[in-house]
Formats: structure tokens, C-alpha cells, sequence
């Protein structure tokens, strides 16, 4: 009679077996999925039909994976031009799921999802908690937002077909949250790092010390963060902090998650092919140049995506991984090609600022940049908290903080930036995504 490791061994395997596929296997699957999913779309998408008519292609020039690069590219604009059904695929009554973006910068972007599609879907999300040693007899709080935001039911459904135990407490109510986590006896949570910094930081006003909870593994996604962050995380927690990657656009969380190696993010891709381009030409880079990150749907039967361009700044990593896994990794995203700031004409991510405030010690990874134009010049301000020893230490020793992180971000930008330290749990905390930057400069 098999015993319960008997059980979770084989629950593991069958799970991860597809990350193990030897290469020739894998390439051989992704080219098949890839001819299917293009004559797929091509028969049933006007827009892609028109596209590749315009290029003199049919979905029989499709010879080889090196062939892809011929198609055009999708972009978000796509997506919102056709809001909201131009782009699906299946028929209404294939349909069995819709989910939205809050369309807060224009007309929402609407995503689709057959069965077959939430089957998939779910595959990926239990093979990436899987990646992070997570098994059944795991109870996973999953304090991604519900709704039309897919983080929520994306790890809901993943953690649910890995046989863990899901508490679907959703975003939001820091306080509950912690006593849950407590009193649940939770060994994993799913959120965005600002937001679980916020529940450790709660945790210790309530008097809780998050390193005495069973809690071991933290699933982090949905904003950009750094290693920088990462060692802060584990640090302030005692847990160990794994990066998922995403986007509704492609299916969810779920595209890409690191194994305990970290170092890169496995990318599914028996179902997301992807490649790396140059922003600006749309050429395709060589593996290990740094470029945008362009994914194709190689198993999206209602809303298929061919080419689509993340405008997320990643590279591809070929060689293997200890781990054993076959599927290639991508660093860690950093960040954006359209969330690039210009300051006084310098090229300037909230990354690099992040990294430049953590690697001088005594700040806390809570900050707020705050950008002015003052006669006709960008000005760019930091608010920074920092610890609470130093905050309560003599004017010398906060003065001499600023000095260092006003050299430490002129070192890594090129710019001055002016730096206001402000005490711990000063700025506002987000359930969500974080606000980094707020502009001001058209005010």
C-alpha cells in the first residue's frame, strides 16, 4: 500500500514531468503547437488573417520554429482596438471564462479562456508551486486580488489542482490576514512583495514575529521587485521568497517561476514559446542578450497570442539549470521599456532606484519618487524610509544616510536626486501593486 511521501512524490512527478522533456522532444511538441495555434488563429481571427495576407504568408510557410520570427508582431494596442471581442478565437459558447484589466489608461483589456484553456491554466500554476517544493499538505494563503484580475483565481485554481489547502482571503484586510496566517497554521502565501513587506511590518506592531509562524515559502508577482528586495524578504521573514511571472494577455500567472536555484524564471514553454527582440528594430537578439521579452500562445485555443510584445526587458538563459529542468529560464524582469522615466535626459527605471537605496544599509525597501518641473528642469525626490534605529539616532547619522544614498543613486543613475528620509511605516502601503512614482511634471 503506498505510504502519504509515496503519494507526494508521484503528485510531484506527474506534475513536473513536462519541465523534464530532453530538448529534441520539447522543440518537436513546440513546433507542432505552434502550427496548430497559427492555423487557428489564422482561420479565425480577421485582424491576424489580414496581418500575415499583408506579408504574403499562410499558415503552411510555417516550416520550422526558425520560421517564427516571419509573423507579425501583437501588441496591447491590438487588444484594445478590437475591445472587446476582436481577438477571440472560440465562439461565445466555447466561452467559459472573461477577465478584464481595470482599463484605468484607456478601454480595458478583455482576455478569454475555453475549459480547455482554465485546464492549461491550472497545469502551469500547479507545476510552478510545484517548482517551489510546494505539495499537498501545503495550506496556501492566496492574498492575490479576486475578480477580474487573473492573479487570484489563477493561483486559487493551481494551488487547488496541487491538492494543497487555499485559503482565497484575497487582497486587503492586513490585520485579518495576519491572524489568519497564525492561526491557519499557513505554509505559504501567493501577493505582491510590497504587500507581504506590509503584513511583516503589521505583524510586529501586532506583536506577532512572522519567523515563529510555519510560514516557509512566499509566491511573489504582479509589480517588478529586486534581489535587492528579495534578501530584505527572507531576511525580515525567515522565509524562502520564489518570482512568478505573468500577464493576462498571455493567461495569468503562470508563464514563467523559479525553481530553488534562483537563477532565472523556467518558462513554461510547451506552452509559451518565447524570444527576445530589440525594442526599438523588432529584430531578434541571440540567447543571453538583454532585449523585450515576446511570447507566443503555443495552447490558447480562445484568445491566442502570436508574437505578443511584453514590453517587459528580460534576457534568455540556455545553459542548464542544477535542477535538472529542460524548459529555459529568463532573468529576473526588472523592468519595463514603458515604464522608462526621462529625467534631465538620463534613462532612469524605479529599479535602478530601488537598487540603489537597498545597497546602503539602514533604508527600508519602502519609497515613494516624487518627479517636479521647476523652471523648465525635471526634478526628481526621494522619499526613502529607513530603519528605526536610525531614524531615532542623532541628525549626524541621518545626515550622513543622505549623503550615501544621494552618491549611491548618482553612482548608479549618473543623476542627483534629493533624498528625504522619512520614519518607518510613514508612506502609504498599497494591497496591490505598489505606487512608485508619482509625476508631476504637467501639474
Amino acid at each position: 500500500m503506498p505510504t502519504a511521501l509515496d503519494t507526494l512524490t508521484a503528485t510531484f512527478h506527474e506534475a513536473s514531468a513536462p519541465d523534464f522533456l530532453p530538448a529534441p522532444q520539447l522543440r518537436a511538441l513546440q513546433f507542432d503547437r505552434l502550427h496548430a495555434v497559427v492555423q487557428r488563429t489564422y482561420d479565425n481571427v480577421l485582424l491576424y488573417r489580414a496581418r500575415m495576407s499583408e506579408r504574403g504568408l499562410t499558415p503552411q510557410d510555417l516550416r520550422s520554429l526558425d520560421d517564427l520570427p516571419a509573423l507579425p508582431f501583437t501588441t496591447k494596442a491590438d487588444l484594445r482596438d478590437t475591445y472587446p471581442f476582436g481577438l477571440f478565437a472560440s465562439p461565445m459558447r466555447e466561452i467559459v471564462r472573461l477577465h478584464a484589466s481595470s482599463g484605468t489608461t484607456g478601454k480595458p483589456i478583455v482576455v478569454a479562456y475555453t475549459r480547455a484553456d482554465v485546464e492549461i491554466w491550472t497545469s502551469v500554476m500547479v507545476r510552478s508551486f510545484a517548482a517551489c517544493g510546494l505539495h499537498q499538505g501545503d495550506i496556501i494563503q492566496n492574498a492575490y486580488g479576486y475578480g477580474l484580475f487573473t492573479g487570484g483565481l489563477g493561483a486559487h485554481y493551481g494551488a487547488e489542482g496541487l491538492g494543497a489547502t487555499v485559503i482565497p482571503i484575497s487582497g486587503g484586510n492586513t490585520d485579518r490576514q495576519i491572524q489568519v496566517m497564525q492561526d491557519f497554521g499557513v505554509t505559504a502565501i501567493c501577493c505582491t512583495p510590497s504587500y507581504f513587506l506590509h503584513l511583516v511590518d503589521r505583524a510586529a506592531v501586532m506583536g506577532i514575529d512572522i519567523h515563529s509562524l510555519p510560514l516557509r515559502t512566499g509566491i511573489f508577482g504582479a509589480e517588478p521587485w529586486t534581489e535587492s528586495m528579495r534578501r530584505h524578504i527572507e531576511s525580515a521573514s525567515g522565509i524562502q521568497a520564489f518570482d512568478i511571472y505573468g500577464l493576462s494577455e498571455i493567461i495569468g500567472p503562470g508563464v514563467a517561476i523559479e525553481c530553488p536555484c534562483h537563477d532565472g524564471l523556467h518558462i513554461f514553454e510547451d506552452h509559451f514559446y518565447p524570444e527576445i527582440i530589440d525594442p526599438d528594430t523588432g529584430h531578434s537578439l541571440p540567447p543571453g542578450a538583454e532585449g523585450e521579452l515576446v511570447l507566443t500562445t503555443l495552447s490558447k485555443h480562445a484568445m491566442p497570442m502570436i508574437r505578443y510584445r511584453t514590453r517587459d526587458i528580460t534576457a534568455l538563459i540556455d545553459k542548464p539549470c542544477p535542477c535538472g529542468r529542460s524548459l529555459r529560464r529568463m532573468r529576473r524582469i526588472g523592468r519595463r521599456s514603458d515604464d522608462m522615466l526621462i529625467i534631465r535626459g538620463v534613462n532612469v527605471f524605479p529599479s535602478q532606484i530601488e537598487a540603489a537605496l537597498l545597497a546602503v544599509e539602514g533604508t527600508l525597501p519602502h519609497y515613494q519618487i516624487i518627479l517636479t518641473r521647476s523652471h523648465g528642469l525635471d526634478d526628481m525626490e526621494v522619499h526613502v524610509e529607513v530603519t528605526p534605529g536610525v531614524f531615532s539616532d542623532k541628525v549626524g547619522a541621518l545626515e550622513g544616510l543622505q549623503t550615501r544614498l544621494t552618491r549611491s543613486i548618482e553612482h548608479i543613475l549618473g543623476i542627483r536626486a534629493d533624498i528625504r528620509l522619512v520614519a518607518p511605516n510613514t508612506l502609504q502601503r498599497s494591497e496591490g501593486k505598489a505606487k512608485r512614482v508619482i509625476d508631476r511634471r504637467s501639474c
